[in-house]
């Protein structure tokens, strides 16, 4: 049942102790600093609102702190925003930040007592964030936003990097923070991703210092100490669904300068501003990998123009009829075609993933990321196990054993995947057994809709293939949340660890059987052919033309907007959205491309062709999806790709050896090498040396290529010189 909210004007007005100021819901927030700019952290907030604990409600209602109640006069607000107590924190217009949907059950009590606990200043337990009660005191949204010292302490504790006094980006310090740019101006300081991760951050954080009774609920439901608190009130209930609220004129300004336009460079600082890290280096890697296209492309296109069995094997991958050995012998400038096609992909993939670290680093440095902090992680919020103290913090939290961890993924997580590698072997047995029933009918009936069918087991194993990987990644969330992993990062390198296997054994099996197994390099040529364009337009219509669909006839008409409706009705109207899936199957279509063009390029020499064109028009899908299909995503602070960068060079690692022995499948280059007089066995020995040189090559072209541009290494020894310096490692001479 949809709540009813009462109209109200779209103008605020709230009062502080230095006047009457005026002030629209999506106006942005803008901390000014007070008379105490070097208030203690652990004064981030207080506790405000009806009934607030703390110190902080006293004294606010002493009159010795600012007071900030946005939409103060307004019908069924309540109180309206909580109150920042720390003098640097004066509010003269509050940006919403995040949104909190909580349960229908939730009691005004259960509301208000978590407006308390969101407010509370961390030495009490809290998060140290503002909070306000949307239209109604006992409705079901909560709209969060940040004060000053919370962002700022935030940004020193992720080892968020920002713009010194004198330009350069330096370590966040916030007993520095006079001397950075910006640092009394959030909206400068700090972009939206980052604020909105922090709120994210400081909520998933909390947790119980002593036994708690949730108001509202029974007795039987309480917060245990070091529980995590928003996991508890998830499992609960009490919050539904929580998201980072768009920005209505920064994504207008944004989406004409990425997508509508005819502009082909992305706005990169844009797309990280709004949408942080984590998308922006998929966009700038997804542009340099799709621009890094052209020189592959070019060559394909002059082998195939300049070479006509490659042009013969071109048609005869559209035809499905079989190149012959007197076909291949017959033009021998096809070889060395395939053979330059192959040290080419080799060498090229290896320059490609070289020169990409250095953009990474060179955007991670502008992007303040290239010194995130390594600590000793909270435990993450779906971690659980009996209560007991940590023996390396001393602190009481969950613990789990990991022999209890290692048996769950020896018994469970290990034969699971077994089980869908198995169901990857079943397929390939199907597309063999359909390969052949197609061809019997082919050469019985002779007609054009048997060379039709020619094509039907190839598109049917692609199919099949792509929703086992739909399925498998669910089945792989589940089995890493069982595994019950307490650092974050250990779960997502088990997640991606799990994926990357199955999706190299899911993509690449049948391939690397059909060329080493079979030997059947016709077969290997059209089927990959197949996956090149049928897998492109099967990507391109469920990831857009579904989405579209779906938001256009069923939620677009539940999601009306005018612009004379409340803001908080806005605000609900982007939960209708549905969430957005993440960037898992972006780069695993990425590294299925990559795998296709550094590993069988040779074989079809237009890959690259069709692959710049597929991603030339990716870019600007993945955008509108971003944009407009999905409500917007929180995103961490990130220094690169990641894990992704791992999986993209041992692709090209694993390139030298299957080109290699590709061009050993040759009957023309193998008679040639008889001619010379050279045996099967020292033609294997050839092929093995070759290897090893290509190989060599590859090592002394990621030696010769640095990892980051000097002036980056430079600044960056610089920045660690004056840590060092800070804490007294090293002499100032």
């Amino acid at each position: 049942m949809q709540r009813s909210t009462p109209k109200l004007q779209q103008e605020r007005t709230y009062t502080t102790n230095a006047g009457r100021v005026e002030v629209g819901v999506g106006l942005p927030y803008d901390c000014k600093p007070g008379p105490h700019p070097d208030c203690p952290g652990s004064l981030r907030m207080s506790s405000v609102g009806d009934g607030a604990g703390g110190d902080g409600g006293s004294t606010a209602s002493q009159g010795k702190t600012p007071v900030v109640k946005a939409f103060r006069g307004l019908e069924g607000v309540g109180s309206g925003w909580t109150k920042a107590s720390c003098p640097c924190c004066v509010a003269e217009r509050v940006e919403p930040l995040v949104l909190l949907q909580l349960g229908e059950q939730v009691q005004p009590e259960t509301k208000k007592w978590l407006i308390r606990l969101i407010g509370a200043s961390v030495k009490e337990g809290g998060a140290a964030l503002l909070s306000h009660p949307g239209e109604e005191d006992d409705g079901d949204i909560l709209v969060i936003s940040a004060p000053r010292c919370t962002l700022l302490l935030a940004a020193e504790e992720l080892g968020l990097s920002k713009a010194y006094h004198n330009g350069d980006i330096a370590a966040f310090s916030y007993q520095d923070r006079g001397n950075f740019r910006d640092s009394d101006d959030m909206q400068k300081f700090m972009t939206l991703a980052e604020r909105q991760y922090v709120v994210k951050y400081e909520l998933d954080g909390l947790r119980a210092q002593r036994d708690l009774r949730v108001p509202g609920f029974s007795d039987g439901f309480t917060l245990h100490r070091r529980d995590n608190i928003w996991q508890k009130l998830r499992e609960a209930g009490v919050i539904v669904d929580m998201f980072p609220l768009n920005n209505e004129d920064k994504l207008k300004a944004l989406t004409k300068a990425w997508y509508l336009g005819n502009q082909l460079a992305q706005p990169l600082d844009m797309i990280h501003e709004y949408f942080g890290g984590t998308f922006a280096f998929y966009f700038s890697f997804l542009d340099f990998y799709t621009w890094s296209l052209l020189p592959p492309a070019v060559l394909g296109l002059i082998l195939s123009y300049f070479s006509g069995a490659v042009q013969k094997e071109a048609l005869d991958s559209i035809s499905g009829s079989k190149v012959t050995v007197a076909d291949e012998d017959a033009d021998s400038p096809s070889v060395s075609g395939h053979v330059i096609q192959a040290v080419f992909s080799m060498l090229w993939s290896t320059v490609v993933m070289e020169m990409w670290k250095r953009r990474s680093t060179s955007l991670s440095y502008r992007w303040g990321t290239l010194h995130l902090a390594e600590r000793f992680a909270e435990p993450r919020p779906g971690y659980h196990g009996d209560m007991g103290v940590n023996p390396v913090t001393g602190r009481v939290e969950p613990l789990f054993p990991d022999w209890q961890r290692q048996l769950r993924m020896a018994l469970v997580s290990l034969p699971v995947v077994g089980l869908f590698l198995g169901l990857v072997v079943l397929g390939m047995l199907g597309f063999y057994w359909g390969e052949a029933q197609a061809q019997l009918l082919h050469r019985d009936w002779d007609s054009l809709l048997s060379t039709v069918l020619l094509y039907a087991p190839s598109v049917l194993h692609i199919v099949y293939t792509n929703v086992l990987g739909t399925v498998y990644r669910h089945v792989a969330l589940s089995l890493t949340e069982f595994e019950n992993h307490r650092e974050e990062s250990a779960y997502d390198n088990h997640l991606t660890g799990k994926v990357l296997v199955f999706t190299f054994f899911n993509y690449f099996a049948v391939l690397f059987h059909i060329a080493f197994y079979k030997q059947d390099v016709p077969l290997l040529r059209k089927r990959l052919a197949s996956l090149l364009v049928v897998t492109q337009l099967v990507n391109q219509v469920t990831e857009v033309v579904v989405p579209f669909l779906v938001d256009r006839f069923l939620s677009a008409p539940n999601r009306t907007k005018r612009d004379d409706d409340p803001q908080e009705d806005k605000f609900r109207n982007q939960g209708s959205l549905p969430a957005f899936p993440g960037l898992f199957a972006e780069y695993i279509e990425l590294l299925v491309q990559f795998g296709y063009l550094s590993l069988f390029s040779c074989v079809y020499p237009l890959a690259a062709v069709l692959l710049l064109i597929n991603n030339l028009t990716e870019i600007r899908s993945d955008a509108f999806r971003i944009c407009q299909l999905f409500r917007k995503p929180f995103s961490a602070p990130v220094a690169g790709m990641g894990v992704w960068q791992t999986a993209f060079e041992v692709l090209s690692f694993v390139s030298v050896i299957s080109n290699c022995w590709l061009l050993l499948l040759s009957p023309r280059l193998r008679e040639l090498c008889q001619e010379g007089g050279l045996s099967t066995r020292n033609i294997l020995v050839l092929a093995i040396l070759m290897e090893h040189v290509l190989i060599l090559i590859k090592m002394a072209l990621a030696f010769l290529i640095p990892d980051e541009p000097d002036w980056i290494r430079i600044k960056r020894e610089r920045i660690e010189f004056k840590s060092m310096q800070a804490l007294g490692q090293v002499s100032e001479l």
